[in-house]
Protein backbone atom coordinates (compact mmCIF):
# COMPACT_ATOMS: atom_id res chain seq x y z
CA UNK A 1 0.00 0.00 0.00
CA UNK A 2 1.24 3.48 -0.87
CA UNK A 3 0.60 6.62 1.21
CA UNK A 4 -1.43 9.24 -0.61
CA UNK A 5 -2.23 12.84 0.29
CA UNK A 6 -5.64 12.65 2.05
CA UNK A 7 -6.70 15.93 0.41
CA UNK A 8 -6.68 14.09 -2.89
CA UNK A 9 -8.52 10.94 -1.94
CA UNK A 10 -11.48 9.93 0.16
CA UNK A 11 -9.31 7.21 1.71
CA UNK A 12 -5.70 7.97 2.73
CA UNK A 13 -4.37 4.71 1.34
CA UNK A 14 -4.85 3.28 -2.15
CA UNK A 15 -2.88 0.95 -4.39
CA UNK A 16 -1.74 1.96 -7.83
CA UNK A 17 -4.06 -0.68 -9.27
CA UNK A 18 -7.08 1.21 -7.89
CA UNK A 19 -6.00 4.58 -9.28
CA UNK A 20 -7.76 5.75 -12.45
CA UNK A 21 -6.07 8.13 -14.86
CA UNK A 22 -8.55 10.70 -16.17
CA UNK A 23 -8.15 13.56 -18.65
CA UNK A 24 -10.83 16.26 -18.59
CA UNK A 25 -10.97 18.20 -21.87
CA UNK A 26 -12.33 21.70 -21.30
CA UNK A 27 -11.85 24.26 -18.51
CA UNK A 28 -15.20 26.02 -18.53
CA UNK A 29 -17.55 25.68 -15.57
CA UNK A 30 -18.63 22.18 -16.69
CA UNK A 31 -15.12 20.80 -17.08
CA UNK A 32 -13.83 22.38 -13.87
CA UNK A 33 -16.80 21.17 -11.82
CA UNK A 34 -16.39 17.63 -13.18
CA UNK A 35 -12.67 17.69 -12.39
CA UNK A 36 -13.35 18.90 -8.85
CA UNK A 37 -16.08 16.34 -8.20
CA UNK A 38 -13.89 13.49 -9.47
CA UNK A 39 -10.98 14.78 -7.38
CA UNK A 40 -13.20 14.91 -4.29
CA UNK A 41 -14.29 11.35 -4.96
CA UNK A 42 -10.73 10.09 -4.64
CA UNK A 43 -8.88 7.33 -6.45
CA UNK A 44 -8.38 9.45 -9.56
CA UNK A 45 -5.33 11.08 -11.10
CA UNK A 46 -6.71 13.99 -13.10
CA UNK A 47 -5.36 16.27 -15.82
CA UNK A 48 -7.43 19.16 -17.18
CA UNK A 49 -6.51 19.98 -20.78
CA UNK A 50 -7.98 23.02 -22.52
CA UNK A 51 -7.45 25.63 -25.20
CA UNK A 52 -8.79 28.33 -22.88
CA UNK A 53 -8.36 28.69 -19.13
CA UNK A 54 -9.87 31.01 -16.50
CA UNK A 55 -8.47 34.48 -17.13
CA UNK A 56 -8.92 34.16 -20.91
CA UNK A 57 -11.62 36.07 -22.78
CA UNK A 58 -12.71 34.55 -26.07
CA UNK A 59 -16.31 34.29 -27.36
CA UNK A 60 -15.89 30.51 -27.78
CA UNK A 61 -14.91 30.24 -24.10
CA UNK A 62 -18.36 30.94 -22.76
CA UNK A 63 -18.03 30.63 -18.99
CA UNK A 64 -16.41 34.03 -18.18
CA UNK A 65 -19.21 35.91 -19.95
CA UNK A 66 -22.11 34.30 -18.08
CA UNK A 67 -24.15 36.36 -15.61
CA UNK A 68 -24.15 33.93 -13.84
CA UNK A 69 -27.19 32.99 -11.81
CA UNK A 70 -29.87 30.43 -11.04
CA UNK A 71 -33.09 30.88 -13.01
CA UNK A 72 -34.39 27.31 -13.57
CA UNK A 73 -35.21 26.68 -17.22
CA UNK A 74 -36.39 23.06 -17.35
CA UNK A 75 -40.14 22.62 -18.01
CA UNK A 76 -40.35 19.96 -15.27
CA UNK A 77 -38.13 18.63 -12.51
CA UNK A 78 -34.59 18.26 -13.80
CA UNK A 79 -31.86 16.66 -11.73
CA UNK A 80 -29.17 18.84 -13.28
CA UNK A 81 -30.71 22.02 -11.89
CA UNK A 82 -32.34 20.32 -8.92
CA UNK A 83 -29.07 18.88 -7.62
CA UNK A 84 -27.00 21.99 -8.36
CA UNK A 85 -29.04 24.48 -6.34
CA UNK A 86 -28.21 22.95 -2.91
CA UNK A 87 -24.47 23.10 -3.68
CA UNK A 88 -24.55 26.72 -4.88
CA UNK A 89 -26.71 27.63 -1.88
CA UNK A 90 -24.18 25.98 0.44
CA UNK A 91 -21.30 27.88 -1.16
CA UNK A 92 -23.17 31.20 -0.85
CA UNK A 93 -23.77 30.51 2.84
CA UNK A 94 -20.39 29.12 3.86
CA UNK A 95 -17.73 29.97 1.28
CA UNK A 96 -17.43 33.72 0.54
CA UNK A 97 -14.17 33.15 -1.35
CA UNK A 98 -16.16 31.36 -4.08
CA UNK A 99 -17.74 34.67 -5.18
CA UNK A 100 -21.43 33.72 -4.85
CA UNK A 101 -24.10 35.75 -3.09
CA UNK A 102 -27.84 35.55 -2.61
CA UNK A 103 -30.01 37.87 -4.66
CA UNK A 104 -33.76 38.13 -4.99
CA UNK A 105 -34.92 37.23 -8.51
CA UNK A 106 -37.98 38.98 -9.94
CA UNK A 107 -39.56 37.56 -13.10
CA UNK A 108 -41.85 39.70 -15.23
CA UNK A 109 -44.16 38.03 -17.75
CA UNK A 110 -45.24 40.07 -20.77
CA UNK A 111 -48.94 39.79 -21.53
CA UNK A 112 -48.37 38.60 -25.11
CA UNK A 113 -45.83 35.97 -24.03
CA UNK A 114 -48.15 34.55 -21.40
CA UNK A 115 -51.09 34.55 -23.83
CA UNK A 116 -48.96 32.53 -26.26
CA UNK A 117 -48.02 30.04 -23.56
CA UNK A 118 -44.38 31.16 -23.66
CA UNK A 119 -44.02 29.36 -26.98
CA UNK A 120 -41.65 31.85 -28.60
CA UNK A 121 -37.93 31.47 -29.36
CA UNK A 122 -37.00 32.37 -25.78
CA UNK A 123 -39.48 29.94 -24.24
CA UNK A 124 -38.50 27.62 -21.41
CA UNK A 125 -39.84 26.61 -18.03
CA UNK A 126 -38.70 29.72 -16.19
CA UNK A 127 -41.78 31.87 -16.70
CA UNK A 128 -44.62 29.33 -16.43
CA UNK A 129 -47.11 29.72 -13.63
CA UNK A 130 -46.82 27.33 -10.68
CA UNK A 131 -43.41 25.99 -11.80
CA UNK A 132 -41.81 22.85 -10.40
CA UNK A 133 -38.90 24.83 -8.97
CA UNK A 134 -41.13 26.81 -6.57
CA UNK A 135 -40.54 23.94 -4.13
CA UNK A 136 -36.77 24.02 -4.74
CA UNK A 137 -35.78 27.67 -4.30
CA UNK A 138 -36.63 29.67 -1.15
CA UNK A 139 -39.40 32.24 -0.86
CA UNK A 140 -41.17 31.69 -4.20
CA UNK A 141 -44.21 34.00 -4.39
CA UNK A 142 -46.47 35.53 -7.02
CA UNK A 143 -46.39 39.31 -6.70
CA UNK A 144 -49.57 41.37 -6.26
CA UNK A 145 -50.93 43.33 -9.21
CA UNK A 146 -49.78 46.56 -7.57
CA UNK A 147 -46.16 45.46 -8.09
CA UNK A 148 -46.57 44.43 -11.74
CA UNK A 149 -45.37 47.10 -14.20
CA UNK A 150 -47.45 48.29 -17.14
CA UNK A 151 -47.19 45.91 -20.10
CA UNK A 152 -46.60 42.91 -17.87
CA UNK A 153 -49.37 40.48 -17.01
CA UNK A 154 -47.84 38.99 -13.88
CA UNK A 155 -44.66 38.67 -11.84
CA UNK A 156 -43.05 36.27 -9.38
CA UNK A 157 -40.03 36.36 -7.13
CA UNK A 158 -37.78 33.99 -5.21
CA UNK A 159 -34.34 33.84 -3.60
CA UNK A 160 -31.59 33.02 -6.09
CA UNK A 161 -27.83 33.48 -6.31
CA UNK A 162 -25.57 35.49 -8.59
CA UNK A 163 -22.02 34.31 -9.29
CA UNK A 164 -19.00 36.49 -9.98
CA UNK A 165 -17.44 34.34 -12.69
CA UNK A 166 -14.11 36.17 -12.41
CA UNK A 167 -13.84 34.79 -8.86
CA UNK A 168 -15.70 31.47 -9.11
CA UNK A 169 -13.78 29.99 -12.05
CA UNK A 170 -10.36 30.60 -10.44
CA UNK A 171 -11.80 29.29 -7.16
CA UNK A 172 -12.72 26.03 -8.92
CA UNK A 173 -9.17 25.85 -10.29
CA UNK A 174 -7.77 26.41 -6.79
CA UNK A 175 -9.97 23.69 -5.31
CA UNK A 176 -8.83 21.31 -8.05
CA UNK A 177 -5.16 22.18 -7.53
CA UNK A 178 -5.49 21.58 -3.79
CA UNK A 179 -6.55 18.04 -4.64
CA UNK A 180 -3.70 17.35 -7.05
CA UNK A 181 -5.35 18.15 -10.39
CA UNK A 182 -2.84 19.26 -13.04
CA UNK A 183 -3.71 21.83 -15.75
CA UNK A 184 -2.26 21.87 -19.28
CA UNK A 185 -2.99 24.00 -22.33
CA UNK A 186 -3.50 22.23 -25.64
CA UNK A 187 -5.58 22.47 -28.80
CA UNK A 188 -7.12 19.14 -29.78
CA UNK A 189 -8.17 18.21 -33.29
CA UNK A 190 -9.65 14.87 -32.19
CA UNK A 191 -10.96 13.74 -28.81
CA UNK A 192 -8.50 10.84 -28.95
CA UNK A 193 -5.61 13.35 -28.84
CA UNK A 194 -6.36 13.52 -25.10
CA UNK A 195 -5.08 9.95 -24.76
CA UNK A 196 -1.53 11.36 -24.96
CA UNK A 197 -2.00 14.34 -22.64
CA UNK A 198 -2.16 12.99 -19.09
CA UNK A 199 0.54 14.58 -16.95
CA UNK A 200 1.41 11.07 -15.73
CA UNK A 201 2.59 10.02 -19.17
CA UNK A 202 0.15 7.13 -19.02
CA UNK A 203 -2.76 6.56 -21.36
CA UNK A 204 -5.89 7.67 -19.50
CA UNK A 205 -8.49 5.14 -18.52
CA UNK A 206 -11.23 7.71 -19.11
CA UNK A 207 -11.57 11.01 -21.01
CA UNK A 208 -14.20 13.58 -20.04
CA UNK A 209 -15.40 15.64 -23.00
CA UNK A 210 -16.48 19.02 -21.63
CA UNK A 211 -15.61 21.03 -24.73
CA UNK A 212 -18.93 22.87 -24.92
CA UNK A 213 -19.51 24.66 -28.20
CA UNK A 214 -16.37 23.19 -29.78
CA UNK A 215 -17.94 19.72 -29.63
CA UNK A 216 -19.43 20.56 -33.03
CA UNK A 217 -15.92 20.76 -34.52
CA UNK A 218 -13.95 18.24 -32.47
CA UNK A 219 -12.92 15.11 -34.36
CA UNK A 220 -14.50 11.94 -32.97
CA UNK A 221 -17.49 13.97 -31.75
CA UNK A 222 -18.55 16.41 -34.51
CA UNK A 223 -22.00 16.87 -33.01
CA UNK A 224 -24.10 18.65 -35.63
CA UNK A 225 -26.81 19.33 -33.05
CA UNK A 226 -24.49 21.81 -31.32
CA UNK A 227 -24.56 25.47 -32.32
CA UNK A 228 -23.89 28.84 -30.70
CA UNK A 229 -26.60 30.81 -28.97
CA UNK A 230 -25.02 34.24 -29.13
CA UNK A 231 -25.28 36.23 -25.90
CA UNK A 232 -24.40 39.91 -25.86
CA UNK A 233 -24.15 41.77 -22.55
CA UNK A 234 -22.96 45.05 -21.08
CA UNK A 235 -21.02 45.02 -17.80
CA UNK A 236 -21.35 48.27 -15.82
CA UNK A 237 -20.17 49.65 -12.49
CA UNK A 238 -23.61 51.06 -11.65
CA UNK A 239 -25.46 49.42 -8.78
CA UNK A 240 -29.05 50.23 -8.05
CA UNK A 241 -31.20 47.35 -6.97
CA UNK A 242 -30.95 44.36 -4.66
CA UNK A 243 -33.07 42.45 -7.17
CA UNK A 244 -32.13 40.34 -10.15
CA UNK A 245 -34.64 41.26 -12.87
CA UNK A 246 -35.62 39.20 -15.92
CA UNK A 247 -38.43 39.66 -18.44
CA UNK A 248 -40.01 37.03 -20.69
CA UNK A 249 -39.27 39.05 -23.83
CA UNK A 250 -38.91 42.54 -25.25
CA UNK A 251 -40.86 44.83 -27.52
CA UNK A 252 -37.83 45.64 -29.69
CA UNK A 253 -35.16 43.49 -31.32
CA UNK A 254 -35.93 40.48 -33.51
CA UNK A 255 -37.63 38.20 -31.02
CA UNK A 256 -34.34 36.83 -29.70
CA UNK A 257 -33.64 39.55 -27.14
CA UNK A 258 -34.68 39.90 -23.53
CA UNK A 259 -34.00 42.13 -20.57
CA UNK A 260 -32.12 40.98 -17.50
CA UNK A 261 -30.16 42.76 -14.80
CA UNK A 262 -28.03 41.07 -12.14
CA UNK A 263 -25.38 42.29 -9.75
CA UNK A 264 -22.36 40.01 -9.45
CA UNK A 265 -20.98 39.21 -6.02
CA UNK A 266 -17.94 40.86 -4.46
CA UNK A 267 -17.70 44.01 -6.58
CA UNK A 268 -18.09 42.18 -9.87
CA UNK A 269 -20.27 44.87 -11.44
CA UNK A 270 -23.77 44.62 -12.85
CA UNK A 271 -24.59 42.55 -15.92
CA UNK A 272 -27.13 44.01 -18.37
CA UNK A 273 -28.48 41.67 -21.01
CA UNK A 274 -29.12 40.34 -23.41
CA UNK A 275 -29.62 38.16 -26.48
CA UNK A 276 -30.16 34.47 -27.31
CA UNK A 277 -29.36 34.21 -31.01
CA UNK A 278 -29.20 30.59 -32.11
CA UNK A 279 -26.76 29.79 -34.91
CA UNK A 280 -25.01 33.17 -34.72
CA UNK A 281 -21.20 32.90 -34.52
CA UNK A 282 -20.48 36.65 -34.43
CA UNK A 283 -18.24 37.34 -31.45
CA UNK A 284 -18.11 41.12 -31.92
CA UNK A 285 -20.51 43.27 -29.85
CA UNK A 286 -23.15 45.00 -31.98
CA UNK A 287 -23.48 48.68 -30.95
CA UNK A 288 -27.16 48.82 -31.89
CA UNK A 289 -27.94 45.81 -29.73
CA UNK A 290 -25.84 47.32 -26.93
CA UNK A 291 -27.92 50.49 -27.06
CA UNK A 292 -31.16 48.50 -26.86
CA UNK A 293 -29.81 46.49 -23.92
CA UNK A 294 -28.88 49.63 -22.00
CA UNK A 295 -32.15 51.43 -22.77
CA UNK A 296 -34.20 48.45 -21.61
CA UNK A 297 -32.15 48.20 -18.42
CA UNK A 298 -32.58 51.84 -17.37
CA UNK A 299 -36.28 51.71 -18.21
CA UNK A 300 -36.72 48.60 -16.06
CA UNK A 301 -34.53 50.04 -13.30
CA UNK A 302 -34.27 53.88 -13.50
CA UNK A 303 -32.21 53.92 -10.28
CA UNK A 304 -29.28 52.45 -12.22
CA UNK A 305 -28.50 55.96 -13.44
CA UNK A 306 -30.61 58.06 -11.09
CA UNK A 307 -33.04 58.72 -13.92
CA UNK A 308 -30.32 60.20 -16.15
CA UNK A 309 -30.58 57.65 -18.98
CA UNK A 310 -27.99 55.40 -20.58
CA UNK A 311 -25.42 58.20 -20.83
CA UNK A 312 -24.88 57.85 -17.08
CA UNK A 313 -24.05 54.14 -17.29
CA UNK A 314 -20.42 53.53 -16.32
CA UNK A 315 -19.49 50.77 -18.78
CA UNK A 316 -16.71 48.35 -17.90
CA UNK A 317 -16.98 46.44 -21.19
CA UNK A 318 -19.27 45.20 -23.91
CA UNK A 319 -18.99 41.46 -24.42
CA UNK A 320 -20.28 38.51 -26.44
CA UNK A 321 -20.26 34.90 -25.34
CA UNK A 322 -21.37 31.99 -27.52
CA UNK A 323 -23.48 29.66 -25.42
CA UNK A 324 -23.12 25.93 -26.27
CA UNK A 325 -26.71 25.23 -27.34
CA UNK A 326 -27.63 21.68 -28.39
CA UNK A 327 -30.87 20.66 -30.11
CA UNK A 328 -32.51 18.02 -27.97
CA UNK A 329 -30.69 19.09 -24.82
CA UNK A 330 -27.48 18.32 -23.01
CA UNK A 331 -25.50 15.19 -23.87
CA UNK A 332 -24.26 13.23 -20.85
CA UNK A 333 -23.33 9.68 -21.78
CA UNK A 334 -20.38 7.33 -22.27
CA UNK A 335 -18.85 6.10 -25.51
CA UNK A 336 -15.81 4.03 -26.42
CA UNK A 337 -13.75 5.93 -29.00
CA UNK A 338 -10.61 4.32 -30.44
CA UNK A 339 -10.29 2.00 -27.45
CA UNK A 340 -10.71 4.63 -24.70
CA UNK A 341 -13.84 5.40 -22.75
CA UNK A 342 -15.14 8.94 -23.19
CA UNK A 343 -17.78 10.53 -20.97
CA UNK A 344 -19.53 13.41 -22.75
CA UNK A 345 -20.88 16.42 -20.86
CA UNK A 346 -21.75 19.27 -23.23
CA UNK A 347 -24.63 21.19 -24.79
CA UNK A 348 -25.84 23.15 -21.77
CA UNK A 349 -26.98 26.27 -23.62
CA UNK A 350 -27.53 29.05 -21.10
CA UNK A 351 -27.76 26.94 -17.94
CA UNK A 352 -24.17 25.71 -17.54
CA UNK A 353 -23.62 27.16 -14.06
CA UNK A 354 -27.03 26.34 -12.64
CA UNK A 355 -26.73 22.72 -13.83
CA UNK A 356 -23.00 22.26 -13.27
CA UNK A 357 -23.01 20.19 -10.09
CA UNK A 358 -25.94 17.98 -11.07
CA UNK A 359 -24.23 17.18 -14.36
CA UNK A 360 -20.93 16.51 -12.57
CA UNK A 361 -22.67 14.04 -10.26
CA UNK A 362 -23.95 12.17 -13.32
CA UNK A 363 -20.47 12.21 -14.87
CA UNK A 364 -19.15 10.67 -11.66
CA UNK A 365 -21.78 7.91 -11.90
CA UNK A 366 -20.72 7.13 -15.48
CA UNK A 367 -17.05 7.13 -14.47
CA UNK A 368 -17.86 4.67 -11.69
CA UNK A 369 -19.68 2.44 -14.17
CA UNK A 370 -16.67 2.44 -16.48
CA UNK A 371 -14.32 1.70 -13.58
CA UNK A 372 -16.43 -1.31 -12.67
CA UNK A 373 -16.39 -2.54 -16.27
CA UNK A 374 -12.63 -2.07 -16.57
CA UNK A 375 -12.05 -3.87 -13.28
CA UNK A 376 -14.28 -6.75 -14.36
CA UNK A 377 -12.47 -6.93 -17.70
CA UNK A 378 -9.09 -7.18 -15.99
CA UNK A 379 -10.22 -10.32 -14.15
CA UNK A 380 -11.40 -12.18 -17.26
Amino acid sequence: MLPVDPKNLSSPLVTLSTMSTIVVVGAGVSGLTCALQLAKQGGNTITVVAKHMPGDYDPEYTSPFAGANVLPMAPEYNRWEGETWPELKRLAETCPEAGIHFQKAVLYRRAQDEAAGFAGPLSDGLFVRNPWYKDLVPDYVDLPASEVPEGMSSASSFTSVCINTAIYLPWLVGQCRARGVVFKRAVLKHISDAAKLSHTGRKPDIIINATGLLSCRLGGVMDKKVMPARGQVVLVRNEATPNMVCTSGTDDGNGDELCYIMQRAAGGGTILGGTYMKGNWDGVPDPNIATRIMKRAVEACPALTGGKGIEALDVIRHAVGLRPYREGGVRIDKENINGTWVVHNYGHGGWGYQGSWGCAFRVQELVDEIKSELKLGSKL
